[in-house]
């Protein structure tokens, strides 16, 4: 269970000025509107994710924590997997999604539904809900989508659309795609009917498709409701957020994203992007972000908030043991830590963010043979001299003598070392049973 947080700028009447200053509204429809109707009570909201792969990754979080915003500042929130949505994919600037099976996106939306659960709270007078669109859209004949929603679409509005004429320009886009805006808008429509919900929040690449569930509100049942949606998430160099040194999703799934790959993801957030993740993504409020903003200005080298981020982000997806542990692991492998301290998984994890090199029984195995196997020396000779200059390390503890070979009792877990040339540079060993 992520660990409870809590907002202490939230009220019933500032959600849209917490947002605002945090920079988390890209468009809107009628701000000054949302406002009145949140003054006058508890608002019911929704944002949607389509099980489009196993897991949620780092993008999501920006929608999924405005829901808790929300729900901090006593509105309710819906969390919905778009077990249906999820079959056909939202059209991409290119390329046409691939069309996973039946059971897959089952699969999917199942586990997705489990990681939405954990960042909303189902007590209390705003509990959450939890909806998926299949319960709507399954029983959906093809003569029902035509004639009660498709009859309320223009296409020239829908061509209109930038992904829409960019893949028209590029690639072409098939009619099953072209059709996805009229499922999510009608999910909004069903939303409201059954939660009486009336905002739907989104990525700003949604607006098209949210304002498509606004228009298909009033053109039905001639009810008025709301749009918004928060930034897409880029680094100050204009790299896609999420993506990890290996190129793959940064995932909220410790399977798929190891908590420590996490944190190390968020500490070394550049200078540039640190205090605006720090407003986007946790809870602090402004007297502590100024703080961390002048630590940045002053202090740079000491990445204070870096290192907040890291410890933030960590606790709310993993958990603040996981959060101790990879703290602890990230001072180990740098000689500040004692190395026997660290559980098996962190240890692996955070070796295989380096490198491993794997030892038979019987190998060479001296400090000049782990250096080079290891790949922290490139040669024999430079892994020579490396020792006799006091830079080889094993487990921390530095190896003076060429000929050292590790013992039975070196071997943390009973098969790991972690091998260091000088301060920075660190690699894992692992040693393979007989």
């Amino acid at each position: 269970m992520i660990e409870a947080v809590t907002d202490h700028n939230a009220s019933t009447t500032d959600i849209v000025d917490e947002l605002t200053w945090r920079g988390l509204i890209q468009q809107s429809t009628d701000l000054d509107a949302l406002r009145r109707e949140a003054d006058g009570g508890p608002v019911t909201l929704y944002c949607g994710f389509d099980p489009t792969g196993p897991s949620l990754h780092a993008g999501h979080l920006v929608p999924l924590l405005t829901l808790k915003r929300f729900q901090l500042a006593g509105h309710r929130p819906i969390v919905l997997a778009g077990g249906a949505t999820g079959m056909i994919g939202d059209p991409r600037d290119v390329g046409e999604r691939t069309m996973n099976s039946a059971d897959t996106v089952a699969d999917w939306a199942q586990r997705i539904r489990s990681q939405l659960e954990r960042f909303v709270s189902f007590d209390g007078g705003n509990a959450a809900i939890v909806e998926n669109n299949m319960n709507w859209t399954g029983q959906l004949s093809a003569i029902d989508f035509l004639r009660d929603l498709g009859k309320h679409f223009s296409v020239n509005v829908m061509l209109a659309r930038e992904t829409v004429k960019r893949r028209l320009e590029s690639d072409g886009m098939s009619y099953t795609e072209f059709s996805y805006m009229l499922l999510q808008a009608n999910d909004y429509l069903q939303l409201r009917r059954t939660h009486g919900c009336t905002l739907q929040v989104g990525g700003s690449d949604q607006w098209g498709n949210i304002i498509a569930g606004v228009e298909l509100n009033r053109r039905v049942d001639g009810e008025h409701v709301h749009a918004m949606t928060v930034p897409l998430v880029t680094s100050s160099d204009g790299k896609k957020f999420g993506k990890s040194t290996g190129g793959g999703s940064l995932w909220l799934d410790p399977e798929m994203t190891s908590p420590y790959a996490w944190y190390q993801y968020f500490v070394n957030t550049a200078d540039a992007d640190v205090i605006r993740y720090l407003r986007w993504f946790t809870f602090l409020g402004r007297e502590e972000l100024a703080e961390l903003e002048a630590e940045v200005a002053e202090r740079p080298q000491a990445r204070v908030a870096q290192r907040r981020l890291a410890a933030e982000m960590t606790t709310l997806v993993h958990g603040a043991a996981n959060t101790a542990a990879v703290e602890l692991a990230s001072q180990a492998l740098f000689g500040r830590g004692e190395l026997r301290d660290l559980d098996e998984a962190t240890l692996a994890a955070a070796l295989s963010e380096a490198s491993v090199a794997q030892v038979a029984p019987g190998e060479p195995s001296t400090i000049v043979d782990l250096l080079v196997a290891s790949g922290l020396c490139d040669s024999k000779g430079a892994a020579k001299r490396t020792v006799k200059e006091g830079g080889a390390y094993v487990n921390n503890t530095k190896i003076g003598a060429e000929d050292w070979v590790p013992q039975s009792e070196d071997l943390l877990h009973g098969q790991w070392l972690v091998i260091r040339r000088g301060k920075r540079n660190f690699a894992g060993i692992q040693v393979q049973s007989a």
